[in-house]
Order: C-alpha cells, then sequence, then structure tokens
C-alpha cells in the first residue's frame, strides 16, 4: 500500500471499540463490555508476547524484541503491556505491506503516545525506515478540569518506509490575516546584483499558494449537529483525513486503515480517488461504512466494494453463530440483522434485558408516519414456542411487525403460528404483509432475501452527499 493511516484505541481509562448503535447515538453496552476486555493480559497477550519475544517467522527487529522485553520488566505483565504488544504485532505487519514509497500515520492521544513512539522506532526504524513529524492535532473542546490546562490536541506520529523514496505532497496553509492586509495574496521576491546590493522587492502576478504547512495543524471537532458526525465516539473530521490522504498519496493510490471504524478514512479516499482497504473487527462497524458510503455516493458505489470476512454460506455462517470469541459473540445476531435491513437495522443496546429484541428497523409507514418492526435471530432451538414468545414481543412493544431471523428451516407449527399474528397493510405500498414473518439465514445468503419496506432510518441519519468521482476499485475487509 500507498499509505497508511490508524486510530487504534488509545488505552485510556475506557473502551475505544464502542460501536455506534442507533438513531440515538448511544453506545451498543453489550458491545463496548465485550471490548473492555480487550487489553487484558490473557492468553491471547501471552500468545503476542511469545511470538515477538522469540522471533516468529524471523519477522522481528532485534530492537522490537528487547524493547517488549524491557516494557515487561518495567510494567509487568499488565494490560497496558497487553496494548503494547497488540500494537507491535499490527505495526510490524503494517510495515510489510508497505510499498518503498509508502508512508504511516499513527493517531493516539497523550495516553500512550510516548509508549508507542518507542514501539514505531523500534519496528520501523529497526528496518531501514526514517521518523518524520509528530504533528499536533489542536482542537477546542470545552473542559471541566479545574487541576490541569485543558486538553485540547492528540498526536499523530508520521513515519515513512524510506525518506528518500517516499511521496510527500508539500501542503499549504493560508497567509495569516494581518501578512494578507499588508502585502495581499500575491509572492514576494527579491535578490541581491552582483556587487551584493539590494534589489527591490518585485511582486509577481500568480497568487501565492500560502505558507508550507506547519506540523500544528488546527482543525475543528465535528460539531455535534453536523451532518458529517455518524454518531461513532472516535470520529475524526473529514479534513484532518484529508490533509493526510493529499500529503502522503496520489490519485489511484493505495490507502490502508486497519482500524477504520466508521470509515472516515474509506470516505476521503474513494472522494479523492484514492483506492482504498478498510479493516474492522465488527461487522456492525463495517455496515455503518457501507451505509456511510452509499448516503455519500450513491448506491452504485457498492457495485465495485468487496467485503471480506463475513459468511458467504451456511456453512461460514454457523461458523460465526458458534465462535466462543467473547470479544465477536454478537456479531452473528448483528451480521443476521443488519444484513436483512440493508444495514439499516438499528442494534439494541440493551442485549440482556432485551426480551428476545437483537434490532429494530424503522420504515415509512404512511406520508406522516413512521412503522416500526422488531427483529429477532436465533442461530437454533427454533420452535412453535420461539413464534409465539415473539408474537408477545410484539404486543408488548406495540410494533407493527416483527421477523424472526432463523439459522435453521422453519417446522410448519412456526409458519402456522406465525400466520395467526394476522396482516399488516401498507398504505403506501399498497400490500400486505405478515405481521410476523420468518427468514432463514440460508435465504439472506442465497437468495439476497432483504426487507421490502420503504425505510425511515434515512431521513434520520444521512451522511453528507458527495460531489466526487465514486469510482472504487478496492473494498472493506474484516
Amino acid at each position: 500500500v500507498d499509505l497508511c493511516y490508524i486510530d487504534p484505541p488509545f488505552n485510556s481509562n475506557r473502551s475505544y471499540f464502542q460501536i455506534y448503535s442507533g438513531i440515538q447515538g448511544k453506545l451498543d453496552k453489550a458491545q463496548a463490555q465485550a471490548f473492555t476486555d480487550t487489553w487484558k493480559w490473557d492468553d491471547a497477550a501471552i500468545e503476542g508476547f511469545e511470538e515477538i519475544t522469540t522471533n516468529a517467522g524471523g519477522r522481528f527487529t532485534r530492537k522490537s524484541i528487547e524493547l517488549i522485553k524491557g516494557l515487561e520488566l518495567i510494567l509487568g505483565r499488565h494490560d497496558l503491556l497487553a496494548y503494547l504488544v497488540h500494537m507491535t504485532l499490527r505495526v510490524t505487519e503494517i510495515f510489510r505491506v508497505l510499498k518503498p514509497t509508502g508512508s504511516f500515520y499513527l493517531h493516539c492521544d497523550p495516553t500512550a503516545s510516548h509508549y508507542l513512539k518507542l514501539v514505531l522506532d523500534a519496528v520501523i526504524c529497526g528496518q531501514g525506515g526514517d521518523f518524520v513529524n509528530e504533528i499536533i492535532w489542536s482542537y477546542k473542546k470545552w473542559s471541566v478540569s479545574g487541576k490541569s490546562f485543558s486538553r485540547n490536541h492528540d498526536v499523530v506520529l508520521f513515519y515513512v518506509k524510506d525518506l528518500g523514496k517516499a511521496k510527500f505532497n508539500v501542503q499549504f496553509q493560508p497567509r495569516a490575516l494581518s501578512t494578507l492586509k499588508r502585502f495581499g495574496n500575491k509572492t514576494i521576491v527579491s535578490g541581491h546584483d552582483e556587487s551584493g546590493k539590494r534589489i527591490p522587492s518585485i511582486t509577481l502576478e500568480t497568487e501565492s499558494l500560502g505558507v508550507k504547512m506547519s506540523d500544528v495543524w488546527d482543525i475543528s471537532i465535528i460539531a455535534p449537529v453536523s451532518k458529517e458526525r455518524m454518531g461513532y465516539p472516535t470520529q475524526k473530521p473529514e479534513a484532518l483525513l484529508e490533509r493526510i490522504i493529499k500529503a502522503s498519496s496520489n490519485e489511484g493510490d493505495v490507502v490502508l486503515d486497519a482500524y477504520c471504524g466508521c470509515g472516515t478514512t474509506v470516505a476521503v479516499a474513494e472522494r479523492l480517488n484514492r483506492k482504498w482497504i478498510g479493516i474492522d473487527i465488527t461487522y456492525h462497524s463495517i455496515s455503518l461504512m457501507l451505509k456511510r458510503l452509499t448516503d455519500t455516493f450513491g448506491d452504485s458505489v457498492l457495485d465495485n466494494v468487496i467485503v471480506e470476512g463475513i459468511p458467504r454460506d451456511l456453512e461460514s455462517a454457523r461458523a460465526l453463530a458458534n465462535r466462543q470469541d467473547d470479544r465477536v459473540r454478537k456479531e452473528f445476531e448483528k451480521w443476521a440483522a443488519l444484513t436483512y435491513t440493508n444495514n439499516r437495522g438499528v442494534i439494541n443496546e440493551k442485549k440482556g434485558a432485551d426480551k428476545g429484541i437483537d434490532a429494530v428497523v424503522y420504515f415509512a409507514a404512511s406520508a406522516n408516519e413512521t412503522g416500526r418492526m422488531i427483529i429477532q435471530v436465533k442461530s437454533g432451538g427454533v420452535n412453535r414456542g420461539a413464534i409465539a414468545t415473539l408474537h408477545g414481543d410484539l404486543e408488548r412493544e406495540r410494533a407493527d411487525m416483527a421477523t424472526l431471523i432463523t439459522l435453521e428451516n422453519p417446522t410448519g407449527p412456526m409458519i402456522e403460528e406465525a400466520k395467526k399474528a394476522g396482516y399488516y397493510e401498507h398504505k403506501i405500498m399498497g400490500k400486505k404483509y405478515d405481521r410476523i414473518q420468518i427468514v432463514t439465514v440460508q435465504e439472506l445468503i442465497e437468495q439476497d432475501r432483504r426487507i421490502d419496506l420503504p425505510l425511515s432510518f434515512d431521513v434520520l441519519k444521512q451522511a453528507v452527499k458527495s460531489k466526487g468521482n465514486s469510482q472504487i476499485d478496492l473494498g472493506i475487509f474484516n
């Protein structure tokens, strides 16, 4: 790849792998809890530590090995070391896939930036790469702390694989207002003759590009009412990513974001005519990115998007449903609900007290009314009683319709029980729907069965429409 930008978890006191869960902008508490334990000294951390310190596959630099060993002595085998082991493994792979002309930007905050710079120096500089800049992203936000200066910046560490070969497009910032008032926006040149006598300044006819950009970037955070805001807790402004992508890549280059969250890097790379690869651990995040792309560039943008790491057949769907990894224990339910609703469903944030509801989807019931469908996903154990229970949930929640998505095929008694719920007559579509519908995972995968109601989620939450080019050559990888 030509450029990699990552905005990984900062190891702060909260989990930064908390996924946007719906139109209210609240966090998915079950998902948050799952990822709270991401940076624990557990079997995965021990495995990673041994992988580095034994130089498995000959992939790690001597400096990386010695650094992790030294950090073990200083920090002990605790959560922070688990985090730094994770980052060492990931940065090693990122450096491997960078082109000789490639650049790498790591976004972090002061919580762990000093440790992360040690990791980057050991991995990247230990293999002939170069440190270029510590960029300060300066922003203004309200702070309530009375015992410290306001914390109004993040750090972006900038490295390249080879300083002599790396691509870099000089960026300019506008001249200061005082300079513009005094000189205008013309470039001023001056010089001396052969005797050393100063030649008076000459104003050129061309407009100035501005002042070469410094390593302190004053870019506003996303306003709460901004159309750019997706509700994702760590979303970064597009202006920040635009500056990075323009500086270290050209049109047609490949941009990688290995922790892409709500897809800011992907969206900006697409707008700037770059190819791109995005990686994230949850389908909910992937779903949000896909919706962001279609909202911004139109449905046709997905024609060339490749999504990997999600079920393609019943076997892979069963494998996802039966995974024992707590960090992704709800991904099967989320994948099924979001796939069926074309990524418009709202995942239930109260799993455990949900009374059988995994997601809700809103639809336009009439010109002035919004209807609601509740969704339950089952990987096994479905029978007539499950439909009867769903019927009770439908009435209790006062929803208009309900859908059961099941990995197993429904039985005759289940279908009969569903029919007892009656019909819902849709005023806009002019047709009747079963109030309780049963959808199989096989239908989702093999027949592309999707909800056929006019969804109103788009009215409630929509990304900014783009006027840019919409061609995509690479896709999202989960």
